[in-house]
């Protein structure tokens, strides 16, 4: 076998199933067989050219799992085997620099994301019936856990580091701004490290719905209620012990942090406008602590027991679940911002 179907977007806004070759895989690399692959919302993005760093000709996907079909010569095969069900980490880390030998490895110096092309690399991801990854990113699945809830690991683990990076004291109270896909982890996240009172701010009320179902307090949409006000209102009139702000816009950051209480922390894991305006003097004169969360570091064992045990549902966060020569057409509807989509996963 020499070729494989995949799914490429050859110039913006236009995708192509079709075949391409085999990659070649190193010597520390494993030959995945992909069973699932989510669309991200970055990969919109990308395929627009907005965030220029899909530029074309590129095979995206990064949020996947599959079994391995094939070991490089250097890979420890008593650790890893064909068949075997596995996961993998969305950036490829060196192992070898400052960051990763202190276990920052998502601030790897020499870092590379799985379906990604920009000025500085070229990297094919998951989109595909097959696709390279270096032993030291892969993890295995646990029994139970099925390909689809593997291919959320990734988007799992954002939320889980972010929270992580979150000073979480038992029954803190807490503010989610965002009720997309990871603020709705992120929610899920805080309460399985033990905050009490839980607040969801959102415009869209599908979203805030899926929020209560996952056991939000107050789902608050800031165009019928002051978000503000019942927060302080709801917190002995101090308001929130803590934040997380999951959009990456003005408004919602300003959002998280003035729904705070003195000496909280406002946790930005949001990551769409390059700067926002930002109430300089309250987070001065009130002491708020800001925290900012890139990606995950080593999360993703402890995200895949979480999804497993249940205490993270990442199934209602699964709008669909396509073969992956419909690609095309899923992406152009998330980028359209269809109602009612909030994970798209293909199937190769």
């Amino acid at each position: 076998m020499s070729s494989m179907k995949a799914l490429e977007l050859i110039e913006y806004e236009k995708f192509e199933y079709k075949e391409v070759p085999l990659p070649e895989i190193a010597a520390n690399e494993v030959l995945v067989r992909v069973a699932a692959c989510g669309i991200c919302g970055s990969d919109v993005h990308g395929m627009d050219g907005s965030s220029g760093r899909r530029i074309p000709p590129i095979i995206m996907g990064h949020e996947a799992a599959g079994t391995i079909a094939k070991l490089g010569s250097s890979v420890d095969a008593s650790k890893w085997a064909e068949g075997d069900r596995v996961t993998f980490d969305s950036m490829i880390y060196c192992g070898n620099c400052y960051h990763c030998n202190r276990g920052e490895t998502n601030l790897c110096d020499d870092r590379m994301v799985l379906g990604v092309s920009c000025g500085d690399y070229r990297r094919h991801g998951a989109f595909a019936e097959y696709v390279t990854i270096p032993d030291h990113i892969l993890y295995a699945l646990p029994d139970g856990i099925t390909f689809e809830q593997a291919a959320m690991v990734e988007a799992v683990s954002v939320a889980v580091h972010a929270v992580a990076r979150t000073p979480v004291e038992l029954n803190d109270s807490v503010v989610v701004v965002g009720a997309g896909m990871i603020g709705l982890l992120c929610l899920q996240s805080i309460k399985a490290a033990g905050c009490g009172k839980t607040f969801v701010v959102d415009l869209d009320e599908s979203r805030l719905a899926v929020a209560k179902q996952f056991g939000a307090d107050f789902c608050l949409n800031p165009s019928k209620v002051d978000v503000i006000e019942t927060v302080v209102k709801e917190t002995h009139g101090r308001g929130a012990d803590l934040s997380m702000e999951a959009v990456g816009i003005t408004a919602a950051t300003q959002t998280a942090i003035r729904t705070l209480r003195k000496g909280g922390s406002c946790t930005l894991v949001g990551n769409i406008a390059q700067t926002v305006e930002m109430p300089l003097q309250e987070v001065v004169t009130r002491q708020i602590n800001l925290i900012g969360s890139c990606a995950s570091s080593g999360e993703y064992p402890a995200c895949l027991d979480l999804i497993a045990s249940g205490k993270i549902d990442v199934g209602p966060l699964i709008s669909q679940v396509r073969p992956l020569e419909e690609g095309g057409d899923w992406f152009s509807r998330l980028h359209k911002g269809e109602a009612g989509l909030t994970k798209v996963i293909l199937n190769p």
